[in-house]
Parts: structure tokens; sequence; C-alpha cells
């Protein structure tokens, strides 16, 4: 949902395919191929484009950035966000405005609580009422809980008046540019560690699967940028011996308008670019655009011999569970049963710890709750006038906050679970928890605790390593194979 405006999804070459197999005329050949010859116009005409164009390569070289340099482009992030934070005029900002809110106190999450719960009973006058005080007080550049206000009040007033579909379809065509999406993404790395322990658990554990092997095969659902892959393709490159075959077979979004397949496949041959560079001779890249649930183990064309890794970075929680599918199985066990069949060496997965709930008002004290957390984040690691944060928050993280609270049935996109509920899902389909790595939980929690904020939570519950703020677990990650594969 994050890419830009100007690359929407086309269905031209979809069009023409479904032309081409409906057509049983003695012209079939001469449309082909004229078919395929306005096709490839289209592609060339669209690259030619993105040479000539300034943003275009302002984002190639911030994403060369934050794939090739990405340690280098994190330290100098963290360092300028302390240079900032200490700033004296950033401190005495922040203290007037400290005493501009006690001066003039208004407890603004229990309006929205109120305001949710008027909605909850279908008290529109009394919503509408809290729902002015409530944007009275909301700010994109106030405190925690003014920005979480300014965040979900388009949501409320979407409910209110009924259109939130038709606000969430809007949203989701009119898209940031690229490089508003990039600069807020690299704030996110710099400031928090959440992404980087997602992207180090998921690199190490395949990197441990490797050990005496030289085939790799990444699946990997949802990939938009891919920004872990050109790091572990660097590791693989730089490990004794001989050189590892590697193929990465990229999953499209379950909703493709959120994704154009051509984004993909320029990724396809930026990861190529970057293997060649590493010296890894033998790469491939491969694309799947089609709905998660129907893709299966044949599509795959994988080898008796390579390590099979999938992977899930915070995608599955947009998959459709039982309350929509209720007389079938629900899309979202459908993947989980079809992974178990592909019989991986490894399924990595990381999910979002928080919970939809069976009615709007538990959704909404959830979302309210996993929110301020994160916002109170980044209020601890980043100045409150920067513009990338408010990009972050109204935008990046506000789009998903928008789908939960105005959305209700198919139109719920975001479905997020706890992780204790994903390990009694992933068990149903016949899926076994794996144990941690000691060497990957020591590296992890030794790097939050040496370069973070001292209010970060890592720490282990069972089989799962958890991530959060202030007590509060927000992120989860655990590996998986098929329940009757030998022990790892």
């Amino acid at each position: 949902m994050l890419l830009p405006k100007q690359n929407k999804f086309r269905g031209d070459v979809q069009a023409n395919q479904m032309l081409r197999e409906s057509n049983n005329h003695t012209g079939d050949k001469k449309r082909n191929d004229r078919d395929n010859h306005m096709e490839e116009q289209i592609r060339t005409s669209k690259a030619a484009k993105r040479i000539n164009d300034p943003e275009e390569n302002c984002a190639n070289e911030m994403l060369d950035e934050l794939m090739l340099r990405a340690y280098e482009t994190c330290i100098k992030g963290m360092e300028e966000l302390r240079v900032s934070m200490d700033n004296k005029m950033e401190k005495e900002n922040r203290k007037r405005f400290n005493k501009a809110v006690k001066d003039n106190v208004v407890d603004i999450r229990t309006l929205l609580i109120s305001c949710a719960q008027a909605m909850a009973t279908n008290n529109h006058m009394g919503a509408c009422e809290l729902l002015k005080k409530i944007k009275k007080h909301a700010s994109a550049t106030g405190d925690v809980t003014q920005r979480v206000a300014q965040c979900f009040t388009k949501g409320l007033e979407a409910r209110l008046v009924g259109t939130g579909s038709q606000l969430w379809q809007l949203l989701m065509a009119e898209r940031l540019s690229i490089v508003e999406f990039l600069k807020a993404y690299r704030l996110y790395f710099a400031a928090c560690c959440f992404n980087k322990v997602a992207l180090s658990f998921s690199t190490m554990t395949i990197f441990h699967a490797m050990v005496g092997k030289r085939k790799l095969h990444v699946v990997d659902y949802g990939m938009h940028f891919g920004f872990q892959w050109a790091g572990l393709l660097r590791l693989l490159a730089s490990r004794e011996g001989d050189l590892p075959e590697v193929r990465i077979t990229a999953i499209g979004p379950p909703r493709l308008k959120s994704c154009p397949a051509e984004r993909i496949e320029e990724l396809g041959c930026r990861l190529s670019k970057y293997a060649h560079e590493f010296g890894l001779a033998s790469f491939k890249f491969h694309t799947i655009m089609k709905k998660w649930e129907d893709v299966r183990i044949e599509d795959l064309n994988t080898d008796a011999d390579e390590v099979l890794v999938v992977n899930d970075l915070f995608s599955f929680n947009t998959l459709m569970d039982e309350s929509v599918f209720f007389d079938r199985q629900s899309p979202r066990d459908t993947v989980l049963n079809n992974i178990n069949k592909m019989r991986p060496d490894v399924f990595i997965q990381s999910v979002l710890n928080c919970s939809c709930g069976s009615s709007f008002l538990t959704r909404f004290r959830e979302v309210m709750s996993y929110y301020i957390a994160i916002f109170d984040m980044l209020d601890a690691t980043t100045p409150r006038e920067s513009e990338s944060r408010v990009v972050l928050e109204q935008f990046v993280l506000g789009r998903p906050a928008l789908n939960i609270i105005a959305c209700e049935g198919p139109d719920l996109v975001e479905r997020p679970e706890k992780y204790r509920q994903w390990q009694v899902r992933n068990q149903r389909a016949g899926l076994r928890q794996l144990p941690l790595k000691s060497r990957i939980v020591e590296v992890v929690k030794d790097t939050v605790r040496k370069h973070h904020h001292k209010d970060f939570l890592i720490c282990e519950d069972g089989q799962w390593l958890l991530q959060g703020w202030m007590g509060r677990v927000l992120f989860a990650h655990s590996t998986w194979v098929a329940q009757d594969t030998s022990s790892q």
C-alpha cells in the first residue's frame, strides 16, 4: 500500500492475456504478436520515463543506500537523531509545549474511547460532538496523544458518516511518492530497533540453515522493496568454500493493486545486479502474482537438494480470517496449510502483536493502545518537528489505522493477531515450532541493549523472540517446519 502513486497497477497485460485465452479465431497469432508488441512498447516507454525522472533517480540512490549500506546508513541516522534530540531548541520547545498542555488539560484518550463507544451504540449525535472536541485538540506535531488523535480522526469521521470503505479505496489509489516513503522508512530504521531485529533474525536464520549447503531458495510473501536480501546475498558471497546458488521467489501482495508487478520485477533486476557485484554468478529471481491462498508447492519449481526458506515479514495480517470466511477454510489457514505442504527447511514468521477482537470497541481499544506505544517510542527518539516523522505517523502508519477503525467485513484488510493466536493457528495447520537459536538471540539482544533506548523491550517467551516498548509487546518472531520433519 506504500508504493508511489505514479506507478499505479495497470491491467493491460492481464487483459491481453485473457483476450488471447478466450479467442479461438484464425487471427489469433497476428493479434497475439500485436499485443506482445504493445506490451513491450508500454514497458519501454515507462522505463525511459523513469530514467529521466529526477525523483526516480533520487529513489534509486536511496534504495542503494538502504540496501547496500544499511548498517552505515543506520548508524549515521541514529547519530543525527541523538544530536537533534539533544538540541537546546528542541528541549525548550518541548518544555513550552508541555507547559501549555498542562495549562489546558484535556484527556484526549478518554475522548477517543468515548467517541468509539458512542459509535458502537449508534449514538451519532454524541459521537459527532465528541469528534469535534477531539479534532480541536488533535495535532500532527503535538505530543503523543495529540498525534494519535490526529491519526485516528479521519477513520472515526469516515465511520461516522458511513464512508469508510470509499475513503479506504481512495487512499489505496493515492499513494506516497517513493522518495517520501523511503525517507520515512529511513527515519524509522534509525529511530528504533524493530525492523533491524526482524531483518537480522531472518538473515541469520537463513545463514544458519545454509551451513554445509550450496543451494538456497527463498519464498518471500508480500515483498515490496526486499531490504534484507542484498545483505543476505553479500553474506552468502563472503562465506568460505564454493559460492551458493540462490533463487528468490517473490509472492506478490494478495491485492494486486497494492504492488505493481513491474515494481517487483525492477527489484529482481536490482538484486541481480547486486548479486553480480558480490560475485554470486548463479542468482535467479522469480515473481508469482496471484492470491496467496492459491500459491502451492507446484508453483515454486523446487529442487530436492535446495534449502527452501519461506519468509513472512509482517504480511500475513492482511489475509482474511474465519470472521469473513466462516463457511469454509479462510485464506489465512489455507496459506499456512500450503506452507506446511511445501515442507520448507524453515518458515520464518514475524507478526504484529495486536488483536482486532470481535467487536469494533474492542478493536479500537486494542489499536489505540498499540499506536500509543509506537508513537511514544517515536516521541522519545525523534524530534517533534521532523517532516519525515509526520509522514511516517500520519500516512505510513496512519493508513492501516484508518482501515482498522473505519472498515468492516471484507473491507477490513488489516487483521493482526497476537503471537499466541498465531501459534495455535500454525499448529492447527500442521506446523511445528523450532527452538530459538541461542546465538541469534544473543546477537540481537546485545545490539538492542548497546545501541538503542533503554525502554526498548527484547526478550523471549517460549520459542518466540519478542520486541516492544515500555513493557508492551509489539512484535514477535519465530521459526517453523512441517510437523513430521526431523529435528533441526
